[in-house]
C-alpha cells in the first residue's frame, strides 16, 4: 500500500489528496528521508509525520484494507510520538481557546437578544 493511501486510511489526513500534498511537500519521512507518495509501505516501519508544527512518529502494526473508523486505528498503527510534543500540542490549544473578557468584542447571540429585550422594553414604556 502506498504511504499517502495509507495515511488516509489510518486517518492521519482528512482526504487522500492532503496525504498527497504533504508527501510532496516533504512532511512524511522515514529514517530521516522524505517520502514520495507512492512509496510503499512495510509492516514494522517507523514513520515520523510533521503535522501543525509537530513531528508524530508512527509504527506501522498492520496494513489496512482500506479505511478504517477512529476506534479501530490502534489495530495498524502504533503512536511513538515524543510525550513533549503532545504536551506542546496540548498548551498550543489551550493558549488558543481563552476565554475573552467580558463585554469585549462582538456581543454572542444570548447577548445581542438581551439587549434587544431591553431596549423592547424602553419603547413599551
Amino acid at each position: 500500500m502506498r504511504i499517502d493511501k495509507f495515511l488516509w486510511c489510518v486517518r492521519f489526513y482528512k482526504t487522500r489528496a492532503i496525504a498527497t500534498e504533504e508527501c510532496k511537500k516533504n512532511r512524511v519521512f522515514l529514517d530521516d528521508a522524505p517520502l514520495k507518495p507512492s512509496k510503499e509501505i512495510l509492516v514494522g516501519e517507523t514513520y515520523k509525520i510533521r503535522k501543525n508544527q509537530i513531528d508524530y512518529t508512527i509504527q506501522v502494526i498492520q496494513i489496512p484494507p482500506n479505511r478504517v473508523g477512529a476506534k479501530l486505528v490502534p489495530l495498524y498503527i502504533k503512536d511513538l510520538t515524543d510525550p513533549e510534543q503532545i504536551e506542546m500540542m496540548k498548551s498550543r490549544t489551550q493558549t488558543q481557546n481563552y476565554y475573552r473578557q467580558k463585554g469585549l468584542g462582538r456581543p454572542t447571540k444570548k447577548d445581542r437578544r438581551e439587549l434587544d429585550d431591553y431596549t423592547l422594553e424602553w419603547e413599551d414604556e
